[in-house]
This record gives C-alpha cells, structure tokens and sequence, in this order.
C-alpha cells in the first residue's frame, strides 16, 4: 500500500512538502502513532579518579554535549545517584552510581517514512551502520523529498513504532555509494560530530578514474568553491582552504587505475576535485569529467570506516565490496 501513495506522490509532484505529508497522514494515519521513544540508559560507577568531581563534569569528559545536558533537565528521572534524582551541578562521590536516561519525544517529522533499500552493515543502540546505494541524496531537498537516505531511515524507525531524529554523521554525495553513519540519539551524534571535527573517523574510499596513477602518493592542494558555481569546486592556491588527499593504486585495468584514498581534510568533492587537479578524473563524473561510457555516475565508494564506538570507546571497523558497477571494471581485483 505504502510504494502505491509513494507512487501517486511522485506522479503529481506536489510542490509543497507540507501538503504532501498531510497526504501522507491523511491516507496512512497508522504510521505515525508511535509506541516507543528513542530511549538510552546508560550506567556509570565512579571511581576514585572521579571523586568529588560534579554530574556535568563527570558527563562533559565523556562527551555530553550543552544540548544533551539541556534535554537531560527536561526529562523525569534524566539523572539519578544511587537511585536518587540529582542536579547536574551535585557532586559525585567513589562508589557512587550514576544513571542517565535520554529520552527523545521529538522526530524529523517534516521528513515522509518512504520504503526505500536501507541495507544495515551494523546496528545497535547508539548507531546504525549503512552501505548507502547509488543515486540516493542523504537529506531531502526541493526536488529529492521522497528518495533520501534520511526517507528510508525514517520508513525503517517507524515502522517500527519508533520516534526518530534523522542525523548523518559523514554525509557522502548522492552517487557516492558504500559506508555512512546514522545516529540513533543524541548523545552517540554528539561524541560522532567531535570525531569527525577531530579528524579521528578514518575514512577510505575507492576510486576508479581515468589513466595510470602513480603507484601512490599525496595531493596537498587547496580547494575552494569555483567562480560563478554554487555546487562546482576547483584547486585555488590563492583563495582556497587546505585539502590533503592520499592515494594508493590497487589495480589498473583497460586505461583505468582503481584508487584507495584516505582524506586528511574534509572539503567539498575533495576527492573528485584532487584527482582531476592530478590529471587522472573519476569517471562517470558529472561536473568533473562527463565520461559515462564505463559507468553511469562517478565511480566513488565508501569502502571502509575506523573510528571509536561513541558510547563504549571501543574501536570498529566496517568495509563493504565494491558495487557491481564498480566491481565489474577490474574483474581480476579481489572484492
């Protein structure tokens, strides 16, 4: 029922997204009563290191954030000592337990629960881990509002009865395939948005472009938005702002050389607008190299992820295979 009024959405391309979710609400009520919250206890017994030390100290050196402390105050029980509710200026003592309950009641409800392909690598209580398809937008937009990653994260937490805030902690572009992060409250976002700032989310990618790299080497090279362009970047040593690629190529097949990247920074098309600064463009590049005679979008993947779980500190490692059309180019490299 749900892929027919997604189906008559599209055919009459309401201009006004309000107007379409009150479609929404009107033909499919059912989805949108929730029976849960997003909901996280968490459990923490202080030692000596942290005696005498207050509730926001102790929460600030694990990453609480000033939005997560005000959420804290406007939930019942949000902190409890030994059972005992507690201000967040209170101090600590050894021995003691500390309860947090984060209680979300709001959800992105401008954003319509679409069922779209979500294919979960990874999930628990604080993450969910997806190898996000080709042609896909991560957030909504004017003219992509039914079609997003954020459409079918939504589809996948309501109907599940759950109340969602959407949060994409490294936004890849829409023909970008392979590896994102979704945070499943706030807390998890906030200590994931500290990583990515801090450059500890180690992100690899794998590329294919055009022509025979070096063996490996480093793109120093600043990058700034393209005169007259509101979306087109280009390298500028005068007005850009410092971009560091490194590459390594994997294998080189039929006058393409597949590429695995790490970034040092993070700018806007970094990778698309390195490689063709280099002389070797991704092919199937729509702004950067138009060439679709191998592949229908540019030849980008989200390979693999390292960074720290945002609750437990402990190190994850998630990877995916190339997608088919990618695969499909160097039919002798392993996948």
């Amino acid at each position: 029922m749900i892929p027919a009024v997604h189906k008559c959405l599209s055919l009459f391309s309401f201009p006004c997204p309000h107007f379409r979710q009150f479609l929404f609400l009107l033909f499919f009520p059912f989805h949108f009563f929730y029976n849960k919250s997003m909901r996280r206890i968490l459990h923490y017994t202080i030692t000596a290191l942290d005696d005498g030390s207050t509730v926001r100290e102790f929460l600030q050196r694990r990453g609480y954030s000033h939005a997560v402390f005000v959420q804290l105050k406007k939930t019942d029980h949000g902190i409890l000592v030994n059972g005992t509710w507690y201000y967040i200026n209170d101090r600590l003592r050894t021995g003691d337990h500390l309860q947090i309950t984060i209680e979300e009641t709001n959800f992105s409800d401008g954003i319509l629960p679409i069922p779209l392909p979500l294919p979960v690598v990874y999930e628990d209580e604080d993450i969910l881990v997806i190898d996000k398809p080709n042609n896909m937008p991560v957030h909504p937009s004017m003219k992509n509002y039914d079609n997003t990653l954020a459409n079918a994260a939504m589809y996948y937490f309501r109907s599940q009865g759950i109340s969602f805030t959407f949060r994409c902690v490294n936004r890849l572009d829409r023909d970008t395939t392979g590896l994102t992060i979704l945070a499943k409250h706030m807390l998890s976002s906030a200590i994931l948005a500290r990583q990515m700032k801090e450059r500890k989310i180690r992100r690899t990618y794998l590329a294919a472009v055009s022509g025979k790299t070096p063996d490996s080497g480093t793109i120093d090279a600043p990058i700034a938005r393209k005169y007259g362009s509101a979306i087109e970047r280009e390298v500028n040593f005068v007005s850009g702002e410092r971009a560091v690629t490194n590459f390594k190529r994997l294998a080189y097949c039929n006058g393409l050389s597949l590429l695995a990247l790490t970034l040092e920074t993070g700018r806007t098309h970094q990778i698309r607008v390195h490689m063709k600064h280099l002389g070797y463009p991704l092919i199937g590049d729509f702004l950067y190299y138009p060439d679709f005679s191998k592949i229908k979008r540019q030849a980008l993947h989200s390979y693999r992820l390292d960074f720290l779980h945002p609750i437990t500190g402990e190190p994850c490692s998630y990877r995916v295979p190339l997608p088919e059309d990618m695969a499909k180019l160097f039919p002798d490299y392993p996948t």
